[in-house]
């Protein structure tokens, strides 16, 4: 019997009924859920690295779009912000590697 012990998507319980099995789970308070959401990031982006495709960046996204959430922030003002920080900031279409800075003596 595998022992998961992680946040799952809102439909996998539906999903293990239908295969016969019989889930064990329990819903988080508050606080667990964030720090559980936290995890889950980290989860998402290591499967990621070692995947690199489209399909991990989307559970990236879902992830992200809970975070938000939690910071009452909608998917569409997440959006903003970020579109607001590439026009000040820039995006990384560049493919700029900063590699060190120095200051003005250092360089005269």
């Amino acid at each position: 019997m595998p022992v998961y012990n992680k946040l799952v998507r809102d439909k996998i319980l539906e999903i293990i009924k239908a295969n016969g099995q019989k889930p064990t789970h329990k819903i988080l308070t508050a606080d667990e859920y964030a720090v559980e959401l936290t995890k889950k990031l980290a989860e998402e982006v290591e499967e990621y690295k070692k995947d690199k495709n489209t399909d991990e960046l989307a559970d990236i996204m879902e992830v992200v779009y809970a975070l938000a959430s939690l910071h009452s922030c909608t998917a569409e003002e997440l959006e903003k912000i970020r579109a607001e920080k590439a026009e000040k900031r820039g995006g990384f279409e560049k493919k700029i590697f900063l590699v060190e800075v120095m200051d003005q003596g250092e360089y005269v």
